[in-house]
């Protein structure tokens, strides 16, 4: 496992899709391990979290911050900053502001549906259109089931413009034991793309 305070940050995309235990894990890794993580959750996510965990997400960047690094349990650690969602004007809107590239998870279809078109109704969006056209890595976590051909169609298109697909599917060959194992797969997939280790998994060792 690679622990390693990186120069550039890295950008996490927040959607409205069910699953937002996907986020917390994978934000408690980024900074745990001291990178920069700059956030920005979609409209959307405020509703999830009232339906999934009865909690209200603040709207307010400090607050925000504040709470998702307690969703997390990372108080300290690495770098967080987080981005209100009709901020279309903030660093990571522009090509010119480096970064490791962006993950999206979860990614809802309307994120999908949106950057297949090449629609940027707001910052999330901005950001990750940002990624494909400076060429930078765009990983998007799906969290749907089942595609409809129209999910399906999208998605190819995001795949043949650079982005990089990782269905929120577990495995079950490192032998999890609990819910946020299974979870830490998908994120660690997710992050290897990326090409970030640092998520403690048991990887395949072969026969």
């Amino acid at each position: 496992m690679i622990a390693q305070s990186a120069c550039r940050p890295l950008i996490l995309g927040i959607t409205g899709a069910s699953g937002l235990i996907y986020a917390v894990r994978a934000l408690k890794f980024l900074l745990q391990a001291n990178y920069t993580v700059e956030l920005v959750a979609s409209k959307a996510v405020s509703i999830v979290w009232q339906a999934e965990q009865g909690v209200k997400m603040p709207t307010e960047p400090g607050q925000q911050a504040q709470f998702w690094r307690q969703q997390a349990g990372m108080e300290t650690a690495g770098k967080l900053i987080c981005h209100p969602w009709s901020d279309v004007g903030a660093t990571i809107a522009s090509g010119s502001y480096r970064t490791l590239g962006m993950l999206v998870l979860p990614c809802s279809m309307s994120t999908v549906g949106k950057l297949a078109a090449g629609l940027s109704s707001d910052l999330l969006e901005r950001a990750a259109d940002v990624q494909l056209k400076e060429g930078r890595k765009l990983v998007l976590v799906p969290r749907e089931t089942p595609f409809s051909l129209i999910h399906l169609r999208n998605l190819t298109t995001l795949a043949e413009a650079g982005a990089r697909i990782v269905p929120a599917i577990p495995a079950w060959y490192h032998n999890p034991q609990t819910i946020e194992d299974l979870v830490d797969f998908v994120v660690a997939r997710a992050l290897d793309q990326l090409e970030i280790d640092c998520v403690p998994l048991d990887r395949w060792q072969g026969h």
